[in-house]
């Protein structure tokens, strides 16, 4: 039986177009050299990817705005046409040009868009957002709950198709952010906010991260998950099928989507499917 992977890349980059406050990489500029050495890890990676004989899933999760760079628009398309990849989806504020996406596996190719109110307007997203569904991208719509965004956030989801999920991300500054009634506008939004509004008690418990789930950064530095620092090996010098293995988890909390929807005993997966890496619920299929 085929092995199924879900791999989350970081690389290098970490320039961004955006200034958004709760950012530490907002309107970062990396140099021209450094975006060379990104750029070369990106290729790589594809490579060994082309290589592999698993069912592979892919979820690039930059600090920076990548889709803003050719090389990662190169990348996503290629990817997106191989036949062991049966996703390849991507982080990105879709301040991109959109044209290049005509050109990608519909069938495999998925986008993560995050909504900043600060940065861009309700009406420019949305025509981005009507884009993409005229060519057939499946995408998921995001933003950060604060709580000075919420009527922002609800004319968003007023004004977006009922076919796309507006999913919110909780500003988790201390325990009581939002008043209960706070909440209970979020989830009239999103549904699922009250599993982002929470810090899942994770030390000790089954998670997929480390056994079919996994992170690689640039250099091909495998560690379970972006928060779990401890090396597991590298791909381009391990066999991989020698570094993953079941695993628990050794953090005391997890309360990122893309940590949490690992452990098992939450069971998204049978909320998501899969459209769990691009956050895309079955219902929205």
């Amino acid at each position: 039986m085929q092995k199924t992977w879900n791999i989350l890349y970081r690389g290098d980059l970490s320039s961004c177009n955006y200034s958004c406050d709760y950012c530490p990489f907002a309107k970062t500029k990396n140099t021209k050299e450094e975006l060379e050495i990104d750029a070369g890890q990106v290729r790589k990676f594809q490579n060994w990817i082309s290589g592999r004989k698993e069912r592979i899933g892919i979820l690039f999760t930059p600090w920076g705005e990548a889709l803003i760079r050719k090389y990662y628009q190169q990348t996503m398309t290629q990817l997106s046409h191989m036949k062991h990849v049966y996703r390849v989806a991507m982080q990105t504020n879709l301040s991109c040009h959109l044209e290049w996406m005509h050109e990608v596996n519909k069938d495999t190719f998925a986008l993560w868009t995050t909504f900043h109110p600060s940065q861009t307007s309700v009406d420019a997203f949305l025509a981005k957002c009507e884009a993409l569904l005229n060519m057939g991208i499946r995408f998921s719509v995001g933003t950060v709950g604060l709580k000075e965004d919420l009527e922002t956030i609800r004319l968003l989801r007023e004004k977006l198709p009922t076919s796309v999920y507006l999913w919110v991300n909780a500003y988790k500054s201390g325990t009581d952010y939002y008043t209960q009634g706070e909440i209970k506008f979020i989830e009239f939004i999103d549904p699922l906010f009250h599993w982002n509004n929470q810090r899942h008690e994770s030390l000790g418990k089954p998670c997929r991260a480390g056994e079919t789930t996994f992170s690689i950064d640039g250099m091909g530095n495998v560690t379970s998950c972006h928060f779990i620092s401890r090396k597991l090996g590298n791909i381009y010098e391990n066999s991989i099928e020698n570094i993953l293995k079941p695993s628990t988890c050794v953090k005391e909390t997890c309360s990122c989507h893309i940590g949490y929807v690992h452990m098992k005993e939450l069971e998204q997966d049978e909320i998501y499917g899969n459209g769990l890496l691009e956050r895309i619920p079955i219902r929205f299929h």
